[in-house]
């Protein structure tokens, strides 16, 4: 039997009423069996400085790099900031990148979503973050990908995912997290058969 997957999720914004926290919260309605997550919040880390991290990990950045340490993967939801991911995701990223060959993040499984209000739903961001990735040693999942664009008419009032198409795309998204994690880990993973092809001639 597998174990368990503990997944870290990160939203790539500080606001009070972000919807890509809001989009976490709905993941975590929509996990597979066997998956939990929780949800950090960024707002405690100071900004990169090189000099401060010579001389010691400041507390909250020691905080960040051990939950991402005891989690099994990473779900990263982003909003798009200027054709980017926003610097507050980046920062953060940064500090859990050090020390180099040490990182918590190298190696670590990665989902990757994202909500913007336009429409093109993150597609920019989503890319850059890719290149972290690459950068910082993440091994992201290339499929599904969810971008959920023009995200007013997809949550209602209390902030709540009420979009179904959205919501399916989430749940296919941690389902392939928890198989690609699997893989990563060297369990078997069952993968349900499609029908048989018949051909008539």
């Amino acid at each position: 039997m597998n174990r368990p997957i503990h997944v870290l999720g990160i939203a790539g914004s500080l606001r009070a009423g972000s919807l890509n926290t809001a989009a976490l919260r709905a993941a975590a309605e929509l996990l597979p069996e066997g998956m939990t997550l929780e949800i950090y919040d960024l707002s405690a880390i100071p900004m990169y400085n090189a000099d401060v991290d010579a001389s010691g990990t400041p507390a909250a950045v020691q905080d960040f790099k051990n939950r991402i340490a005891a989690a099994d993967a990473l779900l990263i939801a982003t909003p798009e900031y200027n054709y980017s991911i926003p610097g507050v995701l980046k920062n953060a990223l940064d500090w859990a990148s050090r020390p180099a060959g040490r990182a918590p993040l190298n190696g670590k499984p990665l989902g990757i979503m994202g909500v913007a209000t336009g429409r093109f739903g993150t597609v920019r961001a989503q890319m850059n973050l890719r290149q972290v990735a690459y950068g910082t040693g993440m091994l992201p999942l290339n499929r599904p990908e969810v971008m959920i664009a023009q995200a007013a008419d997809k949550f209602d009032a209390q902030g709540r995912l009420s979009d179904e198409t959205s919501r399916q795309q989430i749940a296919e998204l941690l389902a392939a997290l928890a198989e690609w994690t699997q893989r990563l880990r060297g369990e078997a993973v069952v993968v349900p058969m499609e029908p048989a092809l018949t051909v008539v001639h």
